[in-house]
């Protein structure tokens, strides 16, 4: 997980303050909700898709953007992560995006909508084919359609599994298209498997990240490959693992896989990332939608409820973004970061720089940071919160997510992770 310095985190004082109070609010829907909904849908398919159909992590309100060229990707330039470049979260974003693509397909029906869905996918496969290295999911490519950093990760993994699986359970997937999708799954979850759950790198680093078996941010997404995989392939080895790994106790507290599932997100320090936990949850609500086993399925609905329970709380933070703030973006990550390069040869090496080009990148790029903590902890915290199963509950909570929604200008924001509010409106859709 990636940590954050000081300088760019904003105190939460506002996060509880009427919570309570609004929990109960249930004002009617605001036009200007669905307006905002369109402008941001709008606005991630005008340009932060490139043309593999990947998703960007940032770009000027005109679409501009200066990707990492296929030399600073073989040299590990600005980092050999790719942390803070253009191309950082191509598989999370686009797999968790999926989301919200095939929900809105859902309600409208559009060939257009299923197109968009379609797109996504493609573009998920293709991170799946750019390296030689069995099992390795890139994060994204530079201007020649092909080179890419040598390191994914866990959190590009997981929702690359996650938006397959989604877009295969919509019903949207060609015969053909659902056979590339099964082999390539297949073939990523088998090299993970056999890596006992980490990830495939390039050299000269092996292998980056995991999904631990010790804690809320790993076991969920364990459990739903090993569900995912039995649903597809019908092999027992992975009804095997599900069943191990729900019982088998570790970690912190020695709680079962089970008990830290039903246990869902929390954050034991001020520093929280909904952003990245919203993988395991995103998991966790895959597992609670496939899982017949109603004890089971009671056990994961209570830790998705405690998830958006936390979740809750950062909603907040949405109004705490001025539209009129005119702070600088940045667009030259190079000038910001590149001072501070060195080779690396280890995955320490690499987060190491990538920490303290994060910190150059703070002060040079302000605009930036407020958007991470601004815009991007509320709305991934409103996914969360829209993706427990308790209509009653998220009913009474419709109306801060749509406060949420509502608050930005979204033509004015230079990074597309502000794409989650897309996903909470149509999972707020499927309750009214």
């Amino acid at each position: 997980m990636k940590l954050y310095h000081p300088v760019i985190i904003i105190a939460f004082a506002a996060r509880l303050s009427g919570a309570t109070a609004a929990e109960k609010t249930t004002a009617p829907l605001q036009p200007s909700v669905v307006g905002a909904v369109e402008q941001a849908h709008a606005e991630l398919w005008r340009r932060f898709l490139d043309k593999q159909n990947v998703m960007l992590d940032f770009t000027m309100p005109d679409g501009s953007i200066s990707l990492p060229t296929p030399e600073e990707c073989r040299l590990g330039k600005p980092n050999a992560l790719g942390w803070w470049t253009p191309i950082e979260n191509g598989a999370m974003f686009g797999g968790l995006y999926m989301d919200a693509a095939v929900n809105r397909w859902r309600h409208t029906k559009s060939a257009d909508d299923a197109a968009k869905a379609r797109r996504l996918m493609e573009g998920l496969l293709f991170l799946s084919s750019i390296s030689d290295v069995k099992g390795f999911v890139g994060r994204g490519v530079s201007t020649d359609g092909k080179s890419h950093y040598a390191m994914g990760s866990n959190d590009q993994t997981l929702p690359w599994f996650l938006g397959l699986w989604r877009y295969l359970d919509s019903g949207l997937a060609t015969a053909d298209e659902r056979q590339r999708i099964v082999a390539k799954l297949v073939e990523t979850a088998e090299t993970i498997l056999r890596l006992n759950w980490a990830m495939p790198a390039e050299p000269p680093f092996g292998r980056r990240g995991s999904f631990s078996a010790s804690s809320f941010g790993g076991m969920p997404r364990l459990l739903f490959t090993a569900k995912m995989m039995h649903a597809l392939t019908g092999d027992a080895k992975w009804d095997a693992i599900y069943r191990e790994a729900l019982a088998k106790r570790g970690g912190k507290g020695k709680l079962t896989g089970l008990e830290m599932c039903e246990r869902g997100m929390f954050f034991e320090t001020a520093f929280h990332h909904t952003w990245t936990d919203c993988c395991s949850v995103g998991a966790l609500r895959a597992l609670w939608d496939m899982e017949q086993d109603e004890t089971l399925r009671a056990a994961f609905a209570r830790g998705l409820q405690a998830s958006a329970d936390v979740a809750f709380q950062y909603l907040p933070l949405a109004q705490q973004f001025d539209l009129h703030d005119r702070s600088v973006f940045e667009p030259d990550w190079r000038k910001c970061m590149m001072p501070l390069w060195k080779p690396q040869q280890t995955e320490k090496e690499a987060q190491d720089i990538a920490h303290m080009q994060l910190i150059a990148l703070g002060k040079q790029s302000p605009r930036r940071s407020l958007e991470c903590t601004l815009v991007r902890e509320p709305a991934s915290a409103a996914w969360i919160v829209t993706l427990a199963p308790d209509p009653v509950i998220l009913k009474q909570r419709a109306a801060e997510v749509e406060r949420v929604i509502a608050h930005y200008d979204y033509k004015q924001l230079h990074c597309c992770s502000f794409f989650w509010v897309e996903s909470a409106w149509w999972r707020l859709r499927s309750v009214d």
